[in-house]
């Protein structure tokens, strides 16, 4: 649809002697690339598919990225380069039926266990559970591109996989500990972490409710906040109130959970 486009980006390719980084930075810093993916209404009949590039496409972003995202909104994520696989967290028993050899699988600790999804250790046909939910390829055959489905079971991962309830604990404690304020300036305050704009009206009542219930039911069952906070390798900041500490996660669960957290807009 656009041929001039292609014939002046295959020069300015080859002019810049080849260089793959300074093509990307090019497509990406554009106008094009960096406009909004919001439907034009003057377009929905003359251009539905988007050919024209009148707008940004939208869509969930891979698998090993879902992970990265909620830990580096939660500030767990450990951005070194190379070095060896790393194990995140896997239910137990995963392997039970993996043979030629039989083998164990024994969770990453310390900062490997916050190491970027590209470095997940790969079992071909027993793909790490939570990346297989996003669609992630087994590797046992060419995967030109990448199906995006959306399926119960991604929700459930957001929701009660180890990885994301402790990026949630962690990214509550980032809440109390870096925005001092009222609930709705905290609450604001990680819609702009998560999201990168401030709720609406509705959005802000629906978790200051949600809050407000947590913390009365946490302020009556000090055991469930503790078994809460207990999830994951990150220990609860002990200068932190845990009842609120535990409401507040249920809080940042829920921004983690979201559709749009998980899409490319």
């Amino acid at each position: 649809s656009h041929p001039e486009l292609l014939d002046w980006l295959a020069l300015e390719f080859m002019n810049s002697g080849w260089d793959v980084r300074h093509l990307i930075g090019l497509m990406v810093d554009s106008n094009t690339y960096r406009q909004s993916s919001a439907p034009r209404p003057d377009l929905a009949e003359r251009d539905p598919s988007n050919h024209l590039l009148a707008r940004q496409n939208s869509w969930r972003i891979d698998a090993e990225m879902v992970r990265d995202s909620a830990l580096a909104i939660s500030g767990l994520l450990v951005e070194e380069t190379g070095g060896v696989s790393v194990k995140p967290y896997q239910p137990d028993g995963y392997w039970d039926n993996l043979n030629f050899p039989r083998r164990t699988y024994e969770a990453s600790t310390g900062p490997d266990q916050y190491r970027r999804g590209l470095y997940t250790w790969w079992q071909r046909s027993y793909v790490h559970p939570s990346l297989l939910a996003f669609d992630a390829p087994t590797r046992e055959e060419c995967t030109a591109q990448r199906l995006r489905s959306n399926i119960p079971q991604q929700a459930l991962v957001l929701l009660n996989d180890p990885t994301y309830v402790e990026a949630a604990k962690a990214f509550a404690a980032r809440v109390l500990s870096e925005c001092k304020g009222s609930d709705a300036k905290r609450l604001t305050w990680a819609f702009q972490e998560a999201l990168q704009r401030n709720p609406n009206a509705s959005e802000l009542k629906t978790l200051t409710g949600l809050l407000l219930r947590q913390r009365s039911d946490y302020a009556r069952d000090a055991d469930a906040a503790k078994a809460l906070l207990a999830t994951g390798l990150t220990p609860a900041p002990n200068a932190m109130d845990k009842a609120e500490l535990a409401a507040w996660t249920h809080v940042t669960r829920v921004l983690l959970n979201l559709h749009e957290t998980i899409t490319r807009s």
